[in-house]
């Protein structure tokens, strides 16, 4: 993981880190229509990068990050930090957002390069060539 890009995980990966860390988090970082309509995976937590109705960047979201892990990212000297793993639709957002973190001075960040839904195939859909939810990895919706 360098400096200032978190580490790219696929869904496997991803899924065997938090099964590996049970202080690592799963943050969703989709809107929340997103986040409620298309589905999760199973045991996100959801705090908004960009989201409706005005779609700018959370000016909370480190914050908002921080306070979920209720410390873990205090990483003194000989401490573990408490991976955070982001997940968006494609791994777009979850890399900015993931990028942002470390700026502000998180150290164990951590996103799903393919997203929950994958990017688009020759038809326009999703979900058909890659993506957490494609993994059959667990995932719910409301």
């Amino acid at each position: 993981m360098s400096d200032d890009h978190p580490k790219g995980l696929t869904p496997d990966e991803a899924h065997q880190l938090l099964h590996e860390h049970p202080q690592a988090v799963l943050v969703d970082i989709r809107s929340s229509m997103e986040f409620l309509f298309v589905g999760h995976p199973k045991g996100a937590v959801h705090v908004a990068w960009i989201d409706e109705p005005d779609w700018v960047v959370n000016p909370h979201f480190t914050t908002e990050i921080r306070k979920l892990l209720l410390g873990g990212v205090a990483c003194e000297p000989g401490t573990p930090c408490a991976p955070v793993v982001l997940i968006c639709r494609s791994g777009k957002r979850s890399l900015e957002a993931g990028k942002a973190l470390l700026k502000d001075g998180l150290k164990s960040v951590y996103h799903v390069d393919e997203g929950f839904e994958g990017d688009l195939d020759e038809d326009h859909h999703r979900s058909t060539t890659g993506g957490w939810r494609f993994r059959g990895l667990p995932w719910e919706q409301c």
